[in-house]
C-alpha cells in the first residue's frame, strides 16, 4: 500500500519562499531608492551651497535664459538689458579682457565710494543678425568727450545668443599707426547700446574705433552682469531717429569731440592714444534714456532733497504695502480703498517708476521692474476699473518706461492693459464706458453721471496713449477707436463753443449743460493740445479744436477778480459759479505751452492767460496757514482765491500747481517759479510728511491739520516728478521733445524724438493682414 503524501507543507513552503524572495526585492529597491534620494539631495545641497554667494545673479541669468525677448533681443526699436561681455585676444592696438575688467573694477569701486548710481555713457555692441535683414541707416562717425565729474566706462561688447563664435577688437588710432579698420574687418555688429558706470574723474576716456572679426571668442557673461544687475551699470546710446529724414541731422547733433588722452589702467597697449572714434556701422536701436546728472541749470541743494522726499515714500510704500496699490503711512497698512480697489496691481510701482528712473534710484527702479515682470497682470482680476484712471497710470505708465528703455516687457505690459480696456468701447457711438470688468469685459458707466453719460475729461484723455501704442506695436485697432471718440467730439453741435462734460455713449448727445476746465473737463483739453505736440505738430485737427475751445473757454468761463486775480469757473446751465478747482491749476501751464509752440493771432494772450492762472493758483496756496492749497477755491466780494465749504478745504497731495510751476519755469526762466515750487517742498514737508510717507491733509486753513492717512501714487508720479523737473537743468525731458500724460508720464514726439520706438513698416504690415 503505498503512503498519500499530503500538498498542504509543500504549499506552504513555496508560500513562504515566495514572500522571502519578494521582501528580498523589496528590500534592495527601497535601499536603492533611499540611496538616490540621499544622492539628490546630496547634489542639491552641494549646488545649493556653490550657489549661495552668486545667488541673485544665478537667478537672474536663470531668468534671462528663460525670458529671451528681455535680455538678448536687440532690434532695430529697442535694447533691452544686455548681458555682457566678450572676453577677446589681442590683436593691434586692441584692449584685452583684463584690462577692460580692471577699468570696470576700479570704476566700480569709486561709484561705491561715491554712492553714486548711474554713470556716463560708452558704446557696447550687439550682434545685428538679431535684426531679421532690417536695413542699416547711414554710417556715422562720432566722437565723445567724457563728461563733468565722470568718464565713460570700458567699452562693452554684447553677443547674440544666436551667433556662437564672434569676436570683437577695439582698435585705437595710436600715435604713429597707421591701421584703420576697413569694411572688410566689420562683421556683423553694430553700435546700440551702451552699458556705463561711474569712473574716477582722473581716468578720460574717449571712444575707440571698433570692428569685428571672425576669430573664436569665449562670452564672459560674468565681466558686466553683476553691475548691469544690482544698479551700478545701465544701458544707454547715443540716439538716432528711426526717421531716416533726421538720422544724419540727429547724430551731429549727438556728436562730440576730445583731444584728451584714453585709457583703460593697466593695458600698455593703449595708454598713448591721443585720438580715438567709435564708428557705428549700420546703427541699429537706441539704447535706454540716459539721464544728466550735470548742467549749468540745476539746483542741486533743491533737487536733491526733492530725491529724498521720493525715497521716503517709496521706501515706506515697499516696507508697508509692496504690490498692493497705495500706503496708509500712519496706519502703517495699504489702502484698500483705493480707486482699484483691493487688488494687488501695485499701482503706486507703476506710477512712480518713471520718476525713480529719471532720479537716478536705479536699485528701487529695478526692484519695480522685477515686480511688474513676475507679478503684474488683469488676468485674474474681477473688479470694475475705471478706463481713465488704468489708462493713464498703467498703460501710461508703462509707455513712459518702454520709451525710456527700449525694453518690451513694459510695450507687452502696455498692450496687455490696453486689450483689457477695449470691450468699453463697444458702444453705439464709439465714445467707451467709464468702468470696465477686465475679467469679463462687462462696462458701464457711473449711475451719479448726468443720467449714466461717459464724462468728457475720461473718453477724451485716451488719445495720447492709444495712438503712441498703435505706432509702437503696429496695430491700428487702438488708434482707431480714439479717433472715433475725436470724430464724435468734433461733430457735435457746441452750446457757444463749449463741451459739456457728459456725453450719452449710446445716443452721442450732451448731458446737463455743465462746463468745466477743473474736474470732468479738464484733460479732454490738455489731450488735444498735447496729441497736437505728441504728433509732430502734424495733427492739424487736435490744435483747431484746442484753439476753438479755449477761445470760448476765455469768452465765457475765464474771469477776473477784484483783487486783479485771473480765474477759470465753472459753468453750469449759463451760470458761473466763480469757482476755480485745483485740478483745474494746469491750465497755466497749458496756455502757455499753447502760445509757445504756436505763434498765432492768440499766443500773446493764451501767455497772459498762464502766467496769469499760475499765479492765481499760488495765491491759494498763500493764503492758508499751511502754504497748501485746498480743493477748490472760489471768487467773492468777501474773499477770494479761497476755499468756504469745509468739503472744499482738503489737499491730497495734488500735483497741478507745480505742474504749471514746472512748465512757466521751463519757458520763461522767472526765478519766482522755482521759489514758489520751494514753498511747496517746505510745506509738504512741514504738514504732509510722516514718519512712514507722506499723507494728505483734511484742512489747509488749521494751524495742525488732521492727515487723511493716504499716499496717493500720483504723489510720485507727479507731484515729486514734477518737483524734481522743476529744479533739473532743461536738457532733462526738453519740452520739444517730450509731451506729458495727464499722470505727468513723459512720451515722446514723433520725429523729434529717438525713443519714439516706432514698429518698423513690415511688422506694421502684418498687423494689419492680420
Amino acid at each position: 500500500m503505498c503512503t498519500k503524501t499530503s500538498k498542504t507543507p509543500l504549499l506552504l513552503i513555496g508560500g513562504v519562499c515566495f514572500v522571502i524572495v519578494l521582501v528580498g526585492i523589496t528590500g534592495v529597491t527601497l535601499i536603492n531608492n533611499l540611496n538616490l534620494s540621499n544622492i539628490i539631495k546630496l547634489n542639491e545641497k552641494v549646488a545649493s551651497d556653490s550657489m549661495s554667494s552668486h545667488d541673485t545673479e544665478l537667478r537672474e541669468i536663470n531668468y534671462a535664459n528663460n525670458h529671451p525677448k528681455n535680455i538678448y533681443k536687440f532690434d532695430e526699436f529697442s535694447a533691452p538689458y544686455a548681458l555682457a561681455v566678450a572676453t577677446h585676444t589681442y590683436a593691434h592696438a586692441s584692449v584685452s579682457a583684463e584690462a577692460a575688467k580692471a577699468y570696470i573694477d576700479e570704476s566700480s569701486a569709486y561709484a561705491e565710494a561715491k554712492g553714486e548710481r548711474i554713470g556716463q555713457p560708452l558704446a557696447a555692441l550687439v550682434d545685428t543678425a538679431a535684426n531679421n535683414g532690417n536695413s542699416a541707416a547711414a554710417e556715422t562717425m562720432i566722437e565723445q568727450i567724457p563728461q563733468t565729474n565722470a568718464t565713460p566706462a570700458a567699452a562693452t561688447l554684447v553677443n547674440n545668443p544666436q551667433v556662437d563664435t564672434q569676436q570683437l577688437q577695439v582698435d585705437s588710432t595710436t600715435a604713429g599707426s597707421s591701421h584703420s579698420p576697413t569694411a572688410g574687418d566689420l562683421r556683423s555688429f553694430s553700435a546700440a547700446a551702451a552699458v556705463s558706470t561711474r569712473a574716477p574723474p582722473a581716468t578720460i576716456a574717449t571712444i575707440a574705433s571698433v570692428s569685428a572679426s571672425s576669430v573664436n571668442v569665449d562670452i564672459a557673461a560674468k565681466l558686466m552682469l553683476p553691475l548691469i544687475l544690482n544698479g551700478s551699470a545701465r544701458i544707454t546710446t547715443p540716439g538716432i531717429s528711426n526717421d531716416n529724414r533726421n538720422q544724419t541731422e540727429f547724430a551731429e547733433q549727438q556728436s562730440f569731440t576730445s583731444e584728451a588722452p584714453w585709457a583703460w589702467p593697466r593695458d600698455n597697449r593703449t595708454k598713448n592714444s591721443t585720438k580715438t572714434y567709435l564708428r557705428m556701422e549700420s546703427i541699429a536701436a537706441v539704447g535706454r534714456l540716459q539721464v544728466p546728472h550735470g548742467g549749468p541749470g540745476i539746483d542741486h541743494e533743491k533737487r536733491d532733497a526733492v530725491v529724498k522726499m521720493m525715497q521716503h515714500a517709496w521706501d515706506n510704500y515697499k516696507l508697508y504695502a509692496w504690490g498692493k496699490n497705495e500706503l496708509r503711512p500712519l496706519s502703517q497698512r495699504p489702502h484698500s480703498g483705493s480707486i482699484f480697489g483691493t487688488y494687488d496691481l501695485g499701482a503706486t510701482i507703476i506710477d512712480g517708476l518713471d520718476t525713480l528712473y529719471l532720479m537716478g534710484l536705479e536699485k528701487e527702479y529695478q526692484e519695480g521692474r522685477d515686480w511688474i515682470e513676475r507679478k503684474f497682470s488683469l488676468d485674474n482680476v474681477s473688479a470694475d476699473l475705471s478706463v481713465f484712471e488704468t489708462n493713464i497710470r498703467f498703460v501710461g505708465g508703462m509707455l513712459t518706461l518702454y520709451a525710456f528703455t527700449g525694453d518690451n516687457l513694459y510695450k507687452e505690459k502696455a498692450q496687455h492693459v490696453a486689450d483689457k480696456l477695449l470691450p468699453a468701447f463697444q458702444t453705439p457711438t464709439g465714445i467707451p464706458y467709464a468702468l470696465v470688468n477686465t475679467r469679463t469685459g462687462a462696462s458701464r458707466n457711473y449711475g451719479w453721471a448726468s443720467g449714466g453719460s461717459s464724462i468728457l475729461s475720461e473718453a477724451g484723455t485716451l488719445h495720447c496713449e492709444f495712438v503712441y501704442l498703435s505706432d509702437i506695436t503696429g496695430n491700428p485697432l487702438y488708434r482707431e477707436r480714439v479717433q472715433t471718440i475725436r470724430q464724435v467730439l468734433k461733430e457735435i453741435e457746441k452750446p457757444k463753443g463749449l463741451y459739456p462734460n457728459f456725453i450719452n455713449p449710446k445716443t452721442g448727445k450732451w448731458g446737463q449743460m455743465h462746463m468745466s476746465l477743473g474736474a470732468l473737463g479738464d484733460s479732454y483739453y490738455e489731450y488735444l493740445l498735447k496729441a497736437w505736440l505728441q504728433s509732430g505738430q502734424v495733427d492739424e485737427e487736435a490744435r483747431e479744436m484746442f484753439d476753438e475751445a479755449m477761445v470760448a473757454i476765455n469768452e465765457h468761463m475765464i474771469r477776473t477778480s477784484p483783487g486783479g486775480l485771473t480765474y477759470v469757473s465753472d459753468l453750469k446751465f449759463d451760470h458761473l459759479e466763480h469757482k476755480m478747482d485745483h485740478l483745474a491749476c494746469f491750465a497755466g501751464g497749458l496756455f502757455a505751452l499753447a502760445a509757445n509752440t504756436r505763434q498765432n493771432q492768440h499766443a500773446n494772450k493764451f501767455m497772459e492767460l498762464g502766467k496769469g492762472l499760475t499765479n492765481t493758483c499760488h495765491e491759494s496756496y498763500t493764503r492758508t496757514p499751511t502754504k497748501l492749497g485746498p480743493e477748490a477755491f472760489r471768487f467773492s466780494d468777501a474773499a477770494e482765491a479761497r476755499a468756504l465749504k469745509s468739503q472744499e478745504k482738503y489737499y491730497i497731495l495734488r500735483p497741478e500747481t507745480m505742474e504749471s510751476y514746472f512748465v512757466l519755469w521751463r519757458l520763461t526762466h522767472d526765478q519766482k517759479y522755482r521759489d514758489w515750487g520751494w514753498e511747496a517742498v517746505q510745506a509738504l514737508e512741514t504738514y504732509c510728511r510722516t514718519n512712514h510717507g507722506y499723507s494728505g491733509i483734511k484742512n489747509v486753513y488749521q494751524e495742525s491739520p488732521q492727515k487723511d492717512d493716504v499716499q496717493q501714487s500720483f504723489f510720485l508720479a507727479e507731484t515729486l516728478k514734477y518737483l524734481y523737473l522743476l529744479f533739473s537743468d532743461d536738457t532733462l525731458l526738453p519740452l520739444d521733445e517730450w509731451i506729458f500724460n495727464t499722470e505727468a508720464h513723459p512720451l515722446p514726439i514723433r520725429g523729434a524724438n529717438a525713443f519714439y520706438r516706432a514698429a518698423p513698416p513690415a511688422q506694421t504690415q502684418a498687423d494689419e493682414n492680420r
